[in-house]
């Protein structure tokens, strides 16, 4: 089992990690749209957040040697079900090939009421 923690996604804000190895698996920590060097919230629209969800899973999934098109499994929680089409819009732009599979769901409130949350499990070659 392996750690990854990187400086160019957000410090965890609770007791996890960024994402933990085992096996030849990547278990992502969910990760919301705060900004690596200062912590604070980037954006205010489903989109702009969307972007910088996506920009600190990259940056997992890179410190693990892996990339989106190695996602097997996507978890999404929304704030609104209602941004549903445009949230969608934005992960589309995330993968290069095959989408993984996915849930997305609506939930009552995010940490620092982010919009979304979107956490990964990935394989590495």
């Amino acid at each position: 089992m392996k750690i990854i923690a990187t400086e160019n996604a957000p410090q965890a804000i609770g007791p996890y990690v960024q994402g933990k190895v085992v096996g030849n698996l990547l278990f992502a920590s969910g990760q919301i749209p705060l900004d690596p060097k200062t912590g604070e919230m980037v954006g205010t629209t489903i989109e702009e957040q969307t972007e910088q969800v996506l920009k600190n899973i990259g940056a997992i999934l890179a410190e693990a040697g892996t990339d989106f098109d190695h996602v097997v499994k996507a978890t999404c929680f929304l704030d609104n079900i209602e941004d549903f089409v445009a949230f969608n819009n934005v992960y589309a732009t995330a993968f290069k090939t095959d989408f993984p599979a996915r849930s997305a769901v609506e939930v009552a409130r995010l940490p620092k009421d982010a919009l979304v949350e979107v956490e990964v499990i990935a394989y590495l070659d």
